[in-house]
């Protein structure tokens, strides 16, 4: 991956984790507008997943926002231009881009996720929270109806009941709720969420790439069908993944496991 990647006026920037580092970071950098989201940098966002899912130095991306929200939604300003005609956009939508990204994505959420900010956090494989990070879905308050997921899947991690208050109602999750739903995966204090977050996404690194993006596959196309379907699906591109296998992939296999056995293991 090349250095820092500036888009929309650098209201998306994309740079290394660390000088040579194969994770990626996405920051949403507009942090005196709490990060909200205007339709160039909609477009950015979109094109900078799918810059990173092609691009083969990349093994794992972060996705943050700068200062003292994640991301607050869309710019409302502009809502009209943002909304109308454009909730069928693939190309120009962050959601749809992220979701099809092949590399992992880890969240770091400090301060707010509202609304689109909320769908863009729930477009993560993975999300790390600071303790003042809150989660509020406020469609119902505002009168925007839902287009980037977050009606559906919310409702499959932390169950209809839940979902249905925190949409009906708009009130907003902690991270500590948010935790004990299993909507996040680790809570940690605001100044250490940008690092955990990397770390995270340097452990992913450290695997098998390919297998890594095959995994992340199977277990998000997996969870859009019933078990039985699902574990269907995991046989048939198992089968598919061996079958394309040489004797000689086969043996270094092998070499490689009988190596990493002697090493320690990270502490994730």
């Amino acid at each position: 991956m090349g250095a820092a990647s500036p888009d929309s006026g650098d209201l998306i920037v994309v740079e290394p984790a660390r000088p040579g580092s194969p994770v990626a970071v996405v920051t949403i950098n507009r942090p005196a507008a709490l990060n909200a989201l205007t339709k160039p940098m909609m477009v950015s966002l979109a094109a900078a997943f799918r810059r990173l899912g092609a691009d083969d130095g990349v093994a794992a991306v972060v996705l943050a926002g700068r200062g003292r929200a994640f991301c607050s939604g869309v710019d409302l300003t502009a809502a009209e231009e943002v909304f109308k005609g454009d909730v069928k956009d693939v190309a120009t939508d962050p959601v749809a881009q992220m979701e099809l990204c092949r590399k992992p994505i880890v969240g770091a959420v400090a301060g707010f996720a509202v609304t689109a900010g909320f769908e863009i956090a729930l477009a993560c494989d993975i999300l790390v929270a600071g303790r003042s990070a809150k989660f509020l879905d406020t469609h119902a308050k505002f009168g925007i109806f839902p287009s980037w997921g977050l009606s559906q899947k919310l409702s499959r991690i932390i169950g209809p009941n839940r979902a249905r208050e925190v949409s009906l109602t708009c009130m907003p999750v902690t991270a500590e709720m948010a935790e004990r739903w299993g909507l996040v995966n680790h809570v940690v204090d605001d100044t250490e969420v940008l690092n955990m977050a990397i770390e995270v996404a340097e452990a992913i690194a450290r695997n098998n790439r390919n297998l890594v993006m095959l995994y992340k596959s199977v277990i998000n196309d997996g969870f859009q069908l019933d078990l039985k379907h699902a574990q269907a699906l995991e046989k048939e591109r198992g089968h598919k993944y061996y079958s394309g296998m040489t004797k000689e992939q086969f043996s270094n296999m092998q070499k490689f496991i009988q190596g990493r056995s002697s090493k320690p293991s990270s502490k994730l």
